[in-house]
Formats: structure tokens, sequence, C-alpha cells
């Protein structure tokens, strides 16, 4: 007893001064992290410009956070007769700031869309989509129009943001980075399980793994608490904007981080009591996006991280807005006026035990997207063969699925905004997500992708080998989302085993929701190809004089079709017009790129 007491008065004293110590901690830890940062920004500020951005970041939401709970209900106090004032005159002044927001909208497209015509047709495309929508809705007469227009313009915003403003590009365009550096990692623990020959050269070892490293990663930022208070965050900004429901609200601002079935758990003990709007809501959010760990071998295909991340933000506020625009809210909802709903936290006891369980839950997943990739692709193989068998009787050669996809789906993929040279494959993409999966469209834009960096022609005969990068844009966020028909089983068993006594309700309106997914993911691809800003070429003569024309690349592809385009041949000279025309090199580089590109140039 008398060895224990110096340690039992140690634990009294913590106990009667927990708070104090918590302060001192927290104090030292505070100007210890504070030195650290000083140095950093003195020795290289900007290679220390992310840990600046952070730091605010951190600091601007702590110091709110503080200031909303001292200060937060006195400043109410303050305001509360302006906001009384304001509520007198919101019913003329909504209307006056509606018609100034429309004739900014219309001044903005007139002047934006004189240099690029072609992008009108992505601005009908979207017309046309809402109004399809508007069509199968449910209730017509019920429509919140203030949540269709509030998620709209949400959408557009963040796709102007992202798509338009310099630091939306820029801020987008490091995270891809990022998050693509971030994925590297996962070589390090397949490397080492698998090897790096197979890493290198099989795709399952090449991808499956990142899947099982974002499920850790993920299941960590559960327990620490990141993921709730992000999806909080997110989910509070719709929810005043549009006017939702918390939980339809929670479960659909989830979904942008967590998948079809996951997102719906952070609501699960409301799911009995939701209403069928609601339901429909939780179904069109998990329809409309993708899962982060998915998202992950998205990026290590190739696709573009920016705009996959990009997509599934603006996703959110549009799959609420569609939601309530095809089955609008009818009923008297349980949770309308409650001011938050709790989200449960992990079971874990500690972080190792949250990473390990990730890892785990990450298998089956892996092992469901592996099946499905042999199952699909086998299958798609058998139904080419008989859809070829069957044009064959006929006299039709080459006839596949894709094929008559590219022909159905033409006309969509058109209305998107892409080019009509590229909107079979565009189309038959836009197929194949629909009917088998986008993993599997995802991995054939991927090799459209690597065709065009790497310089190959166009055409190969009447086959196209890539698609233009406004194309490439527009598909990437029509990809984005499980909406496809074999989601349905996996949405009502998901959905089916958090709440069996609702399964009649889940199966009601699981097709007007996919139904809505789909077109979420086309709207997002529409307003893509409005907002697309089309890369510039740079000088193609200052290129060339340092180009190394023993590979191929998309930019000596372009540079060649502009020096063919400037070539002239006239009584057996050959001259040039343009920028080209004073260059000695000019015939040279003419020789060069008729080596690997055909052109009638070349014949003379």
């Amino acid at each position: 007893r008398k060895a224990l007491q110096p340690a039992s008065k140690a634990k009294h004293f913590c106990k009667a001064h927990a708070k104090v110590l918590k302060r001192i901690v927290l104090g030292l830890l505070g100007i210890a992290y504070l030195c650290y940062f000083i140095a950093a920004c003195y020795l290289n500020f900007q290679r220390a410009l992310a840990l600046v951005v952070i730091t605010a970041v951190v600091v601007f939401f702590v110091c709110w956070s503080f200031f909303k709970k001292h200060c937060g209900a006195k400043v109410l106090l303050l305001l509360r007769p302006i906001g009384k004032c304001f509520q007198k005159s919101w019913p003329w002044l909504k209307w006056l700031l509606c018609v100034a927001i429309l004739a900014g909208l219309i001044a903005w497209l007139v002047l934006d869309t004189g240099k690029n015509p072609e992008q009108l047709i992505s601005l009908g495309g979207f017309c046309v989509l809402v109004l399809l929508l508007f069509a199968c809705s449910k209730h017509h007469g019920a429509v919140s129009w203030r949540a269709v227009f509030w998620g709209l313009g949400l959408e557009f915003l963040l796709g102007v943001f992202v798509l338009r403003t310099t630091p939306g590009v820029q801020a987008f365009q490091w995270l891809g980075d990022q998050i693509q550096i971030f994925l590297g990692y996962t070589t390090a623990g397949s490397g080492f399980v698998f090897g790096n020959t197979l890493i290198a050269e099989v795709f399952a070892f090449q991808t499956l793994p990142i899947i099982v490293f974002f499920s850790c990663v993920m299941s960590i930022l559960y327990y620490l608490g990141v993921m709730q208070w992000l999806i909080l965050k997110i989910s509070w900004l719709l929810q005043v904007s549009m006017g939702t429901t918390p939980t339809e609200t929670l479960s659909v601002a989830g979904n942008i981080f967590v998948g079809q079935t996951e997102a719906p758990l952070l609501i699960r003990p409301y799911l009995t009591d939701m209403t069928l709007s609601e339901i429909h809501a939780v179904m069109t959010g998990g329809f409309s996006t993708i899962a982060g760990s998915v998202m992950g071998a998205y990026i290590s295909f190739g696709i573009d991280a920016a705009s996959l991340i990009a997509a599934s933000v603006m996703a959110a506020p549009c799959a609420l807005a569609m939601s309530k625009l095809v089955y609008p809210e009818v009923e008297e909802s349980k949770f309308k006026g409650k001011g938050s709903v709790r989200i449960a936290s992990g079971e874990e006891r500690n972080i190792l035990e949250a990473a390990s369980n990730g890892a785990a839950a990450s298998i089956g997943l892996v092992a469901n997207i592996a099946a499905n990739l042999i199952a699909f692709l086998a299958v798609l193989e058998f139904i080419n063969a008989a859809v070829r068998w069957f044009g064959e009787m006929v006299d039709i050669k080459d006839l596949t699925f894709q094929v008559i996809l590219s022909y159905v789906l033409m006309p969509v993929a058109f209305l998107m905004g892409a080019d009509w040279a590229d909107s079979p494959v565009v189309a038959e993409l836009l197929g194949i997500k629909i009917f088998l999966n986008e993993f599997v469209a995802y991995q054939q834009l991927s090799t459209y992708k690597k065709n065009r960096l790497s310089g190959l022609e166009e055409w190969d005969g009447n086959r196209k080998q890539w698609i233009s990068e406004r194309a490439e844009s527009i598909t990437t966020f029509a990809l984005c989302g499980f909406a496809n028909l074999s989601s349905i089983g996996i949405m009502l068993g998901g959905l089916g085993s958090l709440a069996p006594e609702r399964k009649g309700a889940f199966a009601s309106v699981v097709l007007r929701a996919l139904l809505t997914g789909i077109c979420v993911s086309m709207l997002n691809a529409c307003l893509a190809g409005l907002l697309y800003v089309p890369t510039e070429v740079g000088d193609c003569v200052t290129f060339f004089s340092t180009a190394n024309f023993s590979d191929t690349s998309y930019t000596i592809y372009t540079c060649c079709k502009q020096l063919f385009a400037s070539s002239v041949f006239e009584n057996g000279t050959l001259s040039f017009t343009g920028s080209w025309a004073g260059q000695a090199e000019s015939v040279l580089w003419l020789t060069e790129c008729c080596g690997h590109y055909n052109h009638t140039s070349c014949a003379g």
C-alpha cells in the first residue's frame, strides 16, 4: 500500500486538475506547432504553402466554433431586428433577386457562348433532361421549386468554381495530384505481398489493392471523427439552402465520400420512419455518386482526379434537387424542422483497430469488384458473339452490343455536348455504364485517353482510337455514378437489411431513383460541357525546334496536323503558310511528321 501511495496520489491529482492539465498540454502542443510552422515558412514559404492553407482552415473553424459557443447567442439577439425587417421585405425582394440572377445568367451565357457556340448544345441538353425528369414526376403540383432551383444553383456555382475560376482549378488540380501521390503509397504494401512484377503487369494486383488502402484510411478518418464533421458541415449547407430534411440531406452528403450502401448507415435509426420522398432522395444520392474507395481505382486508370472529385461534389445538390422534382414530398415528415440528427461513431476502441477493420471490410468489396469484372466482361463477350452471329445472318459485319448502344444513345451523347464524331464512342461508354457498370466503362475510357496521349492517329480505318479532350471531360462526369441495372439489387439488399419492414417501400421507388440517378450524372456532364474551356495549343514552331520525334505524343500529333494544314504543294514546289513559312526546318519537320502520320501532304 505504501509503495502504491505515490501513484494513487498522482492519479487523484490528475483527476482533480484534469481541465487545467489538458489546457497546459494543449498549450504546449500549440506552442510547439507554432514554432514548427514559423520555421517551415521561414526556410521555404513556397514549399510550406500547403501547410499554410491547412493551418488557416483549421484555425478558422476553431475560431468559428469558439465564437459560436461563447458569442453566438448574443449576435443572434442583436441581428433579430434586421432578420424581422428582412422577412417583411422578402416577398418582393426574392422576386427582385430572381430577376437579377436570371438577367445576369443570360448576359453571361450570351458573352460566354459567343466564343464557343457548341456550348449551347450542352445547355439545351441540360434543359431537356430537367424537363424529362419533370415529365416523370410523381406529383407535378407538389414540386418544391425552392429545393430544385437551389440545388441546380449550387451545382452550377460549384461547376463554375471548379472549372472556370483560377483558384478553383488550381485547388482541385492540387487536390487531385495529392490524392494520386497518396494512392501511390499503396505499392509499398502490395509490392511486398505480390511482388513488383505482378503489380506492373496484372490489373488485379495493380488496382484492387488501392481499394484496400483507401478503405483503411476512410475507417481511420471515421474513427477520428473527421468524416462525420465534414459530412455534417456539407449536410447543414444543403439543408439550410434547399429546405430538405436532415435525414435525407445527411445521407446524400455522405454519398460524396462513401458508397450507396454505406451512406444509409449514417441514418440507420431513422429509416423506418422516413417518407417515400425521403427514401427516394436517399436512393438517388446513392445512384448519383461513387464511393471514395473505387474513385481511387479510377484515378489509377488515368482518369482525371480533379474531374472525379468535382463530379462527386456537384452531384450532391443536383441529386437532392432532381429527387424532389421526380418524387416531391406529399407526406408529413417526422424530421421536418428538426435541427440535426446524430451520427453514430464507430465501435473501434483505438486507431489500430479502426485501420484493421477498414482493411478487412474492403475484402468483400474487392472480391465483389473482381467477380463482377470477370462476369460482366465474359457476359459482354458472349453477347457480342451472339449479336455478331445474328448480324452475319443478314450480311451485317462486326455488329456488337457496343455498336448498338452507340447508335441508340448517340443523340443523348450529342445533347450532353460531345462532337457528332465523338458521340458514338461516348454513347457506347454511357451504355456500358448503365447496362453493365461504371468500372468497365472507366476502364475503356482510360484506353481511349492513353491512345490520345500517346499520339495515335484519331482514326484507324472506320474505328475511332480516341476522343477529344472535351468529350473526355463530358464522359468522365457522365460515368461518375453507381446508376446501373446491377445496382438495383445492391441498393435493395443494403437498405432492406437496415430496415426489413420497409422493403416494399424501397422496391416501389427504386426504378424512379435509378432513372433520376442516371440523369443527375448526365446533368453534371452537360454542365461540364457548358463550362469546358478548350486547352490552348502552344507555339508549335518553338515546340518542334526542341522536340524528339523518336516517339509520338498528343502535342506532336496536334502540331503535325497544323503543319499538314499549312503545307501547300503547287507546280512541284512545296511551300508553307502562317508561322511555318519562314522556318528553314519546316521541310524536315514535315518529313518527321510523315514518318508517324498519313496525310496528302506526304504524298507530294
